[in-house]
């Protein structure tokens, strides 16, 4: 039997067979996202404390039972997720907090946590018979893609806008894609991605779409649960771009809850560029209509003018009774530089979005201090070298000379 009992669509709540439909709602069309929902009932029979404790499969695929796969034929062998969760001591002043943990999920393949998405996406595209895909992405998700299709053998078609990272494109080219670079916004590659899925039959993996993706995302959050010994934290704090990260966050803590892994949810904050926040005016305006305005900021993976997942990260918001907070850009590059000084870890503008955001609400009285907080670092620094020396400063320039080097360094 299908582990999946149907797919559901998120505005109208019209529901589907697995095998009556691949993408979006027919009634919805492009804002129908689907959600895959799940036999959680025979899940819970087999995905328990126990089988884990014994499961020595320290990768995302040690929940496979709450994924929504039939076959495992299409499982790439990289190694995807159970990455570091770290219990950060030292930034204690910047964030207020006692208790401050440190997700660094830019240690997967590709660098980034859309592997978690791309790993299950392959797969479940050989599971289909699908070899050829495609992907529209500011840079990580597609790079993701590139990799896991090149080990599957699958044919990849990726667009990015022009503005995209060189390090993320590099990695597109370096895989194998064939890459078109989008002379206009993140939103208007997307809707030639879309149009090209259609035209040619290409299987397409943009989370904007694709109901399977937001499954690899979720893993997530059964990790961060099991790495703090099945409690749940108070608070998760993720970046929203599209919207299908923080969808996926949510569903994994409710599905751990669903399951009888913890007793509790946490609480979801998402985390936006202040000229790149369609999701946190959406939430503040308490409506499921996103307001297009052409998005500017330096964190290019959350850089969108409509969040394609959107309703499901404001279903995240209000099921938790969680909330919104944008940061800008100058606090982003500050976070970037503290995080990496203070805990060694090294993240992309968006990848560090979350810290700026609890440094944020720390700044508004948000969090009283006591509080079990989880930030996710969802990139590597190294993905956008540009806005890293922005952070960073430059180095100095000296004669080999140590006399020229006493000018310089005072001891």
């Amino acid at each position: 039997m299908s582990k999946v009992l149907k797919l559901k669509c998120v505005k109208c709540g019209r529901e589907y067979n697995e095998a009556e439909i691949l993408y979006t709602c027919r009634d919805c069309g492009i804002d129908g996202i689907l959600d895959v929902e799940l036999d959680y009932d025979s899940i819970r029979k087999e995905l328990t404390h126990e089988y884990l404790k014994n499961n020595k499969d320290y990768s995302l695929w040690r929940y496979l039972p709450a994924i929504p796969l039939e076959k495992t034929g299409g499982i790439q062998p990289l190694q995807v997720g159970w990455t570091p969760l770290y219990n950060i001591k030292s930034l204690s002043k910047e964030t207020g907090l006692s208790s401050f943990f440190l997700k660094d999920d830019s240690r997967n393949p590709t660098a980034s946590l859309k592997d978690r998405a791309s790993a299950v996406g392959v797969a479940k595209a050989v599971e289909l018979g699908r070899n050829v895909m495609c992907a529209a992405s500011t840079g990580n998700a597609a790079s993701s893609l590139s990799g896991f299709a090149a080990v599957a053998g699958i044919k990849t078609y990726i667009f990015v806008p022009e503005t995209a990272p060189e390090a993320k494109v590099t990695q597109l080219l370096i895989y194998g894609s064939n890459v078109f670079l989008v002379k206009g916004t993140y939103d208007e590659a997307v809707e030639l991605c879309f149009k090209a899925a259609e035209e040619f039959g290409w299987y397409n993996r943009s989370c904007a779409i694709n109901p399977y993706l937001v499954e690899g995302k979720k893993t997530i959050s059964y990790e961060i649960c099991e790495q703090l010994g099945w409690k749940a934290p108070d608070i998760a704090v993720v970046a929203v771009g599209d919207g299908c990260t923080i969808g996926g966050v949510w569903k994994g803590f409710k599905e751990c809850c669903k399951l009888g892994l913890i007793d509790k949810f946490p609480k979801i904050v998402g985390v936006q560029a202040e000229n790149s926040n369609p999701v946190t005016r959406a939430f503040n305006k308490n409506t499921y209509e996103f307001e297009y305005r052409v998005p500017d900021t330096l964190a290019d993976s959350i850089s969108v003018g409509i969040p394609r997942n959107g309703i499901k990260a404001l279903n995240a918001l209000h099921e938790s009774g969680g909330y919104m907070v944008d940061v800008s850009d100058e606090e982003i590059l500050a976070a970037m530089k503290i995080l990496a000084q203070k805990t060694g870890v090294f993240g992309e503008p968006a990848g560090v979005t979350s810290f700026a955001g609890i440094m944020k609400m720390k700044e508004l009285g948000l969090l009283k201090g006591d509080e079990k907080v989880v930030s996710i670092v969802s990139g590597s620094g190294l993905k956008d070298i540009k806005s890293a020396v922005k952070a960073a400063g430059k180095a100095n320039h000296v004669e080999p000379d140590l006399n020229d080097l006493k000018r310089i360094v005072h001891i």
